[in-house]
């Protein structure tokens, strides 16, 4: 019986690139999943270089950051007040303020999220507006979560409510604070009812004042009227822990002592849930 020779040399040749198929098909899926890992983890490197050049425009630009790194896992928002706290006008470019338009709904973002655990306050300011300094401790005042503040350098005039309006203050030995009346710009109508438009703004300040902190209504009040001190004002300038030893702020400190506080708050606020 004749075998069929090309018939076998077709089916051989056949089984041949099959087979060759079947060894070059996990290669070609081998290269497939490689760049698809290349591909993972380029859009792993943007996401993370977009999140840094965020982070670092948002502490240039707002003075803000999320302190993320410490051994406690707990997640701190960073906010600093610094400069003069601006008000409805926009002040000159050379100044450097705080905006209540940006802070005030970044309290609201930080009371509602749930990664954050606690807000530390960076204070250094010269005091401004009344109205939006008001606005801004109010906010920190109402929020559920850990506050602390950290005076450094001055926080005078309106940055006083500022700094008793977070759960514990703290302020470092050199940093100041002067308590003064309320004083306005432009026409000022020489009225008995101007004056008592002045006495309510001071009263809604020593109020707040008092409500946060261990000084009472009528020690504030004199430190504000206080002849004495400055000599081209009317008022007080405490230093360090003459503003403990005056029960405004809570303790002499600095940043290791703030960051140890919120975190230790954090703690018992999650133990009390």
């Amino acid at each position: 019986m004749q075998k069929d020779i090309s018939s076998d040399n077709e089916v051989n040749a056949t089984g041949a690139i099959k087979d060759a198929d079947k060894g070059k098909a996990p290669k070609k899926a081998s290269d497939k999943q490689k760049r698809e890992n290349t591909q993972e983890e380029q859009e792993k490197e943007k996401v993370t270089k977009e999140n840094e050049d965020l982070k670092d425009q948002k502490i240039s630009e707002y003075g803000q950051t999320v302190l993320e790194n410490g051994k406690r896992d707990h997640k701190i928002h960073l906010l600093s007040i610094i400069g003069e706290i601006e008000g409805h006008e926009v002040l000159p470019q050379h100044n450097k303020t705080t905006k209540y338009e940006h802070v005030l709904p970044q309290l609201a973002a930080i009371e509602d999220s749930t990664d954050i655990d606690g807000l530390l306050i960076l204070i250094n300011t010269v005091g401004g507006d009344v109205e939006a300094g008001l606005a801004i401790a109010e906010m920190i005042a109402s929020l559920s979560k850990p506050t602390v503040s950290l005076v450094l350098g001055g926080s005078h005039s309106i940055g006083v409510p500022l700094a008793v309006s977070a759960n514990y203050s703290y302020i470092v030995p050199s940093a100041t604070m002067i308590i003064h009346p309320v004083r306005m710009n432009g026409t000022v109508i020489g009225v008995t009812q101007t004056f008592e438009y002045f006495e309510k703004i001071q009263d809604r300040i020593i109020k707040f004042v008092v409500s946060h902190s261990n000084i009472d209504y009528n020690t504030f009040r004199d430190l504000m009227l206080d002849t004495n001190q400055l000599a081209k004002d009317v008022g007080s300038i405490l230093v360090g822990d003459e503003t403990v030893k005056r029960g405004i702020i809570d303790s002499v400190g600095g940043i290791k002592e703030a960051l140890a506080k919120i975190n230790e708050m954090i703690e018992e606020n999650e133990e009390g849930r």
